[in-house]
């Protein structure tokens, strides 16, 4: 006799043709991973042999195959037709008593005598490759309480293998139609409704990178992130500090999540949930607390181990009993196998009109007709080539999608439908512009732009771009010099880290302070000196979900450095403390109250000279602060620290024994303090300096226009400028030439040993320990400095 029921408990990965990788998986976790202290939700599958014997009770095996004989495979302008009759002849079927009795008494046995909601999931297996994946092309339903609904819902599920998505799907992978079963699992429902829900992947879903688990929630039911129908709070958490008991959290984004998805109150409805306005406080508040992030970080890294494979999950936290559960698990699909050898790379030459801007999927560069959609029933509109431009889209869309040049949609995030098909079909997205449907015209000619970061933007018009693409085992890493980064941009650590590299040897404080922090450090310490109402308003606004201002600067930063620290960790990451000028600090909000006005802002109130000053010293507190979060309670050491415009050896002490009244000890949990040589008198003195300092960084920029004495911010005489003049190249040596000598690192940032061969012969043969490069420049610099080698 066939057994149609098997519990979770009864069930593991190796049962795939039986119950499908859905259920499977699920089986697999509640058996190995519940003692492990993962909460999942119970349950148990109806298998693929009850689907089986539904189609030849019903006698649906023939006149399925005829439909599906009948579908137009050049344009498949009839699937939606086909489909629709398919699903009407699965659901004229019938269950058999047996199979229906099967069900009905192990949902009673199971779920307080069948008097408790659940969700019933479709989970697929194919007959010639059972192990093939069928992830979200089939239908969930939620919220089921009751026989009648429960059985409905299962033959529900049986007509979702003849959704017009997965129809195609079939098509499109080469399975038989017939060949594709459905089992379908029956799960404890955990009341997200009233609490909240979403999904995880146990690396970053765009770049790929393994140390990190990102995850995404919602208040309610988490259909509203697959959908895309609201922007999702994000989580970013490092693996190696979760490991070894650091605080682990590099990025907290909080979502609009407008919307919330409950339960409606029918009952016995297939599909009883609707969608809400979600109350105000609630959109301005995180869905998860530190300690729960933490908590389904250290799951999905169980969870990860377990499988031995990259996976991404479903989780739920239940808003009666305030629990966290996992729902369900899959291989991840888009970065699971090895990172592709070839870096491309996009590069905007132009800027134009700015029609829309939101999150960017993807780093491409591409352009093409505008195309509105409204539904999938108006894909006849679509040609390929086209950049769909939509509300957002959901698995129904899935048919079209692989029509499009790109997607920009109103709403959604990261781990919105949107974002995952792009990744999957590998082009350019740009979701949760909030109004680009109405900003862009159909047919409109329209560039989008995701190689800019975080943020993508879609232009007017055909822009022009390059495209530059290279073999990465081609590339030969010296091993000294050391080939590092300029980096200064948290959003593009994850990918960055992919190129050739020796890690960071100048971060930039300077772009995450006004990117992301915004605010004068002085204005947020001495809020009552703000005297322009609308800054301060701005400022309320912006800080107004932390306890005080303070923590809103060390929170802000200690995230963006540790972020960069992540991304490139155990290799070094040597931060720069903040250079702004006082023109540069007074365009901060608040900052014209705490600024001077300076003549010449290059050479005067900046870098060390600010730190120790009753004007900016709290300031550098605050920056400080920062720097221990991430050091020491991130456990990221391998960040090291670098002093900007230190004119004496007098103010590099100063600024070392204020450090260590701030909680920064030199060599303490070995932490290295460097000084940027790009003042003539730090190569002078580099002898008395190397007492102070651990190492060396050469700036050519401001050494140059110091030693030449141009200001490199005038046009008239910008044309005098010029790294490698010959008074300037005798200071670079000086310096490499006497660190050297002392035993201590010497490194150089700046552009010409990218545009130079001779410039870098200079500082190769010189013996220079380190050559930092933007990244753009990057890739040549080696170039040049292999050719250098070899000579």
């Amino acid at each position: 006799m066939e057994n149609y029921i098997k519990k979770f408990s009864e069930i593991g990965i190796h049962d795939i043709a039986e119950v499908g990788g859905k259920n499977a998986s699920l089986g697999e976790m509640f058996t190995h991973l519940t003692p492990k202290g993962i909460l999942i939700p119970k349950g148990f599958a109806v298998t693929a042999a009850a689907y089986r014997h539904f189609i030849y009770c019903n006698d649906l095996a023939l006149p399925l195959a005829k439909l599906m004989q009948q579908l137009n495979k050049n344009d498949y302008s009839n699937l939606p037709e086909i489909g629709k009759e398919a699903r009407k002849l699965i659901l004229s079927g019938r269950l058999t008593n047996e199979i229906g009795m099967d069900i009905i008494s192990a949902y009673e046995n199971m779920f307080s005598d069948g008097n408790q909601e659940v969700a019933v999931r479709s989970s697929a297996t194919a007959e010639d490759l059972p192990e093939a994946s069928f992830a979200g092309q089939h239908e969930s339903y939620l919220n089921i309480k009751g026989n009648h609904a429960l059985l409905y819902a299962v033959r529900q599920c049986y007509a979702s293998l003849y959704t017009d998505r997965a129809i195609k799907y079939r098509e499109d992978k080469g399975f038989a139609h017939d060949k594709v079963f459905l089992s379908v699992g029956v799960q404890e429902m955990i009341r997200s409704d009233i609490g909240c829900s979403g999904v995880g992947f146990t690396l970053e879903p765009e770049s790929g990178f393994r140390d990190v688990i990102h995850i995404a929630g919602v208040w309610g039911l988490g259909e509203n992130i697959v959908q895309g129908s609201v922007t999702p709070d994000e989580f970013l958490v490092f693996k190696p500090s979760l490991e070894n008991g650091f605080k682990s959290i590099l990025q907290k984004n909080l979502g609009r999540k407008d919307k919330m998805m409950i339960y409606a109150d029918a009952e016995d409805d297939v599909n009883s949930v609707i969608n809400k306005e979600t109350p105000l406080d609630m959109q301005r508040r995180f869905v998860l607390e530190d300690r729960e992030v933490e908590k389904l970080a250290n799951w999905a890294l169980i969870i990860e181990n377990h499988y031995q494979m990259p996976m991404d999950f479903e989780w739920a936290k239940d808003g009666i009993g305030h629990q966290l559960y996992i729902l369900q698990a899959r291989p991840e699909t888009v970065h699971g196998k090895q990172k592709s050898l070839s870096l491309n790379a996009y590069r905007l030459k132009e800027k134009g009109v700015v029609l829309a801007k939101g999150e960017a999927i993807g780093s491409k560069i591409i352009s093409g007709p505008a195309r509105y959609l409204n539904t999938p029933a108006d894909a006849h509109k679509l040609a390929e080539g086209d950049i769909l431009v939509t509300d957002t889209t959901s698995p129904d869309w899935d048919p079209i999608l692989k029509k499009v040049a790109g997607i920009v949609t109103n709403r959604g995030g990261r781990t919105s439908h949107a974002a995952i098909i792009a990744r999957e079909l590998g082009v350019p997205a740009i979701v949760g512009t909030t109004s680009a449907t109405l900003d862009i015209f159909d047919g409109e000619l329209i560039t989008l732009v995701c190689s800019e970061g975080k943020i993508g933007h879609v232009y007017k018009g055909k822009l022009d771009w390059e495209k530059t693409s290279t073999i990465i085992a081609d590339i030969k890493l010296p091993v000294r010099p050391k080939a590092q980064l300029i980096i200064a941009d948290p959003e593009k650590a994850f990918e960055l880290s992919f190129y050739p590299n020796h890690g960071v040897g100048l971060l930039r404080l300077e772009f995450m302070i006004s990117n992301s922090v915004k605010i004068h450090p002085m204005a947020l310490l001495k809020f009552d000196k703000v005297k322009d109402e609308k800054e301060r308003a701005q400022i309320e606004e912006i800080t107004s979900d932390y306890p005080d201002k303070r923590t809103y600067f060390i929170d802000k930063l200690s995230k963006g450095v540790a972020t960069i620290a992540a991304a490139f960790y155990p290799k070094e990451v040597i931060v720069r403390m903040s250079d702004f000028k006082s023109n540069e600090y007074a365009g901060l909000v608040g900052g014209k109250s705490f600024e001077p006005e300076e003549e010449n802002p290059m050479i005067g109130f900046r870098g060390a000279s600010r730190y120790y000053h009753e004007r900016y010293k709290e300031g550098f507190q605050l920056e400080c602060e920062a720097m221990k979060v991430v050091r020491n309670e991130m456990g990221l050491s391998n960040v090291k620290l670098m002093i900007p415009f230190c004119r004496t050896v007098e103010e590099g002490k100063k600024v070392i024994e204020l450090m260590k009244t701030f909680g920064l000890t030199q060599g303490d949990k070995q932490l290295e303090i460097f000084v940027m040589a790009e003042i003539p008198s730090n190569v002078l003195l580099a002898e008395e300096f190397a007492k102070v300092f651990d190492g060396f960084s050469i700036g050519s920029n401001d050494l140059t226009q110091l030693t030449l004495g141009i200001d490199r911010d005038s046009a008239l005489v910008a044309d005098l400028f010029d790294e490698q003049n010959a008074a300037s190249k005798m200071l670079i040596l000086q310096m490499i030439q006497k660190a050297k000598a002392l035993g201590k690192k010497i490194g150089l940032c700046g552009q010409a040993p990218s545009d130079s061969e001779t410039f870098t012969n200079l500082l190769v043969d010189a013996g220079i320990d380190s050559i930092s490069f933007n990244a753009d420049a990057l890739l040549q610099g080696i170039a040049n400095m292999n050719k250098a080698l070899s000579r």
